[in-house]
């Protein structure tokens, strides 16, 4: 999600857009929410501290930075100017949303036969999380294979 600039000296230059600075931004923001709310969360709902509604509303708390990540990618789409790094996101999310969906259906179907463990729910977003990391990589091959 960078450009690349080549300088003579075949030295290269990273440069992150306007749009990609203020999306890393969004980013990191949303992990340190994340992880100020999942610890508590994790401590409080392990030890049976909170029960009712209040267990709930803390259950859907650390998933709310989560479901940001995904507006943050989709705000990134909107706010990108160059399309060439849009077009690159695009088939990093693709590829990212294709591994998730695909290790979701097989894990799904291998779990309704009673052959694999049960999957939490928010596992996938893991997984696609992951599959941007792919992305990315098939993203870098393609660049440099282009060059």
């Amino acid at each position: 999600m960078t450009s690349f600039l080549h300088t003579e000296s075949k030295e290269v230059v990273l440069r992150f857009s306007p749009a990609q600075q203020r999306y890393n931004r969004r980013v990191l923001i949303l992990a340190v929410v994340y992880a100020a709310l999942l610890f508590p969360t994790v401590f409080l709902l392990s030890r049976h501290l909170v029960t009712g509604p209040t267990a709930i509303a803390l259950g859907v708390l650390p998933a709310l930075p989560v479901v940001g990540f995904f507006v943050a990618a989709g705000t990134y789409l909107v706010d990108e100017h160059d399309e060439y790094l849009r077009m690159l996101f695009t088939r990093q999310s693709l590829i990212a949303t294709g591994i998730a969906m695909t290790a979701a259906t097989i894990w799904g179907f291998l779990e309704g036969f009673d052959l694999a463990p049960h999957a939490a729910g928010y596992a996938w977003p893991c997984v696609w999380f992951a599959g941007l990391g792919a992305g990315r990589c098939i993203n870098r091959m393609a660049e440099r294979g282009a060059a």
